[in-house]
């Protein structure tokens, strides 16, 4: 998953930025309402994790903003504004789900994982795409019946293939999903696709000249 943090504690928004690197996730952080809006407008990420008490815009104006300019990016809300009254005025702004401080870092996880799995149409946290079965749990990945040794950049970017099986995905879709906002060298991308093509087959992943990559639905 990319994940767009918005959270102006620094201990708390650092500490879930080294969670989510953890579990193989790339992160932007922000810390103010605006910078939020800025980021969230380009489409890139998988889910927002919305703190509300944000400077600049309130986190809840945040909400009602993206809202407004349909974008349906599901948002996990986490706030101190634990009363009834505040968390039912957060999902009928367009929250997907609310996390009250302080929470366990266990407890994110397993909120996003849900999230992302509604996002995303899945039962069970894996994806399918023709030949290929990734369980995005234990990051355990087989192609035809044969298991694969990944890398945790192969497998970040053979994620975000497989989600959007059959479509093109823009090279900095997936240099976003794979590196996060860190700066990645010019041919990276291509290195770990070639590395991928070996260990799955030559004809699993397209190249489309000028935009980016595309992950056969039916193999």
């Amino acid at each position: 998953m990319h994940v767009l943090v918005v959270e102006d504690d620094e201990l708390l928004g650092a500490g879930m930025r080294d969670a989510l690197a953890r579990w193989s996730h790339t992160c932007v952080w922000v810390r103010d309402g605006a910078a939020a809006l800025a980021a969230a407008q380009d489409g890139a990420f998988d889910l927002l994790v919305l703190d509300l008490g944000l400077p600049k815009i309130d986190g809840l104006d945040v909400l009602k903003t993206l809202r407004r300019r349909k974008l349906g990016l599901p948002v996990l809300v986490v706030t101190a504004r634990d009363a009834l009254p505040q968390r039912i005025e957060g999902l009928d702004a367009g929250a997907d789900d609310y996390l009250i401080k302080p929470f366990h870092l266990d407890e994110l996880a397993a909120r996003l994982r849900a999230l992302h799995r509604r996002a995303h149409g899945l039962a069970e946290e894996r994806v399918e795409a023709g030949a290929l079965n990734l369980d995005l749990r234990t990051r355990e990945a087989n192609y035809a019946g044969r298991s694969l040794e990944l890398s945790r950049t192969e497998f970040l970017l053979l994620r975000a293939l497989a989600e959007r099986a059959g479509r093109v995905v823009l090279r900095e879709t997936l240099e976003r999903a794979v590196y996060g906002d860190e700066g990645v060298e010019s041919n990276a991308l291509e290195v770990h696709v070639h590395a991928l093509r070996r260990k799955l087959a030559p004809e699993a992943i397209r190249t489309v000249r000028g935009l980016g990559y595309l992950l056969a639905k039916e193999s």
